[in-house]
């Protein structure tokens, strides 16, 4: 017998058997489906997370308070960051072109008759350009309202939202910070990171947080940008030089501030997401191991419903090699058809999720090859025992079966 003589009677066995069959494919094609929309979403996740933070910040660290040290010994109180870390940082440091400090706490804020709780950020009015984000109505606060003290305000996008006011509609408006009276002058692009996300912030003048909000002069974060065509660890360098100056720290002992890169934010996030891939590829995996053994468990009935054509194809001179291929080809079709649509509707899900559910998904050539290949090498591997079961079968004794 062909391989074509051989393909073409393990289609007609299926197709004489179709609701079998499909039923049988039915734990592959749910298998498949979900590894595919699985991967796409984790695929598409981390994408539009790495386009976020190289996009929004290329070139800017950040430094964090850290603890404090006793004779080797970490302090379970934070060291404190403030504005003549700033101004030291500004003024000696040789490699940065732009920083920016932030002091911030979640406050109460009233609109109307509307109380939310966000968090409140005092900064600089570089802020904006430090972290790539627009002003998409109305305008940043300047260096005049910095030294005014001004009582001004720049909301990130999801603060008229849930304020239910159209971003330019509430653009010259007034809001209430604890009780101190705020202009909002401005409201920021949506931005949508994972992490310290400004859409949710109000950002007001350094001076005016200090003085009139939190009544102190801690940082909770510095932000420094490196100079065009400096490496960023020369960058990071240098502000640690500047830091444990200013921080009075000897030499040989540890630094109680943190300085952090995009990078870190980066391979944190991708270690999670595969955890998260990994847990969740497990779980479709069993889908998969569950189809196999369906198709198994088929091929033994019908090596069982079809002994006596078995034993008429060896008297009329097939081998063992013939009926095991036959056996085997039919496993492995519904294996590679039960992946094909598996691919089909995990592609199909993963659309539906990106078009309805507003996700962000990513289908990669690797994983339909993969998913593939795996649904193919599942029919061959739970096909085998079935085919040499049949292969062995007594010609003799097959051909007496009823």
């Amino acid at each position: 017998m062909t391989a074509f003589e051989t393909i073409r009677v393990a289609l007609e066995s299926i197709i004489h058997n179709l609701l079998r069959s499909t039923l049988t494919m039915l734990g592959i094609i749910i298998g498949v489906a979900a590894v595919i929309a699985t991967v796409a979403l984790v695929t598409g996740a981390q994408r539009a997370v790495d386009e976020q933070i190289s996009s929004l910040s290329a070139g800017v660290v950040s430094v964090m308070p850290g603890q404090s040290f006793f004779r080797g010994v970490a302090s379970a109180n934070r060291v404190s960051m403030t504005i003549d870390d700033y101004e030291a940082l500004r003024r000696d440091a040789h490699y940065l072109s732009e920083v920016v400090p932030e002091i911030s706490s979640y406050r109460q804020i009233k609109y109307l008759n509307q109380n939310l709780n966000h968090r409140i950020n005092g900064t600089t009015p570089n802020y904006a350009d430090v972290h790539g984000i627009e002003v998409t109505h109305g305008r940043m606060f300047s260096q005049g309202d910095l030294a005014a003290r001004r009582r001004v305000a720049v909301l990130g996008q999801e603060i008229p939202v849930n304020l239910d006011i159209e971003p330019q509609n509430i653009i010259g408006r007034m809001i209430s910070i604890d009780r101190v009276a705020f202009q909002v002058i401005g409201v920021f692009e949506r931005v949508g990171l994972p992490y310290q996300n400004p859409d949710d912030d109000v950002f007001i003048p350094l001076s005016t947080a200090e003085l009139r909000v939190f009544g102190n002069d801690r940082l909770d974060r510095l932000s420094a940008k490196v100079a065009e065509g400096i490496p960023l660890e020369t960058g990071m360098v240098d502000i640690e030089r500047v830091m444990r100056r200013e921080h009075k720290i000897r030499p040989g002992a540890a630094n109680d501030f943190m300085i952090m890169n995009p990078q870190q934010f980066v391979e944190a996030q991708q270690q999670s997401m595969a955890i998260f891939a990994f847990l969740l590829g497990g779980v479709a995996s069993v889908s998969l191991v569950v189809g196999g053994i369906g198709v198994m468990n088929i091929m033994l009935v019908s090596v069982t419903e079809r002994i006596r054509e078995i034993g008429v194809r060896k008297a009329l001179g097939g081998t063992r090699f013939n009926i095991l291929t036959q056996f085997l080809t039919e496993a492995l079709t519904i294996g590679t058809l039960g992946g094909l649509l598996g691919i089909g509707l995990g592609w199909g899900v993963a659309w539906a999720m990106a078009q309805l559910g507003g996700f962000n998904t990513a289908v990669s050539v690797e994983a339909v090859l993969l998913a593939f290949g795996v649904s193919g090498g599942i029919g061959l591997v739970f096909g085998v025992w079935p085919a040499r079961r049949a292969a062995q079968l007594d010609p003799i004794e097959a051909l007496r079966h009823d």
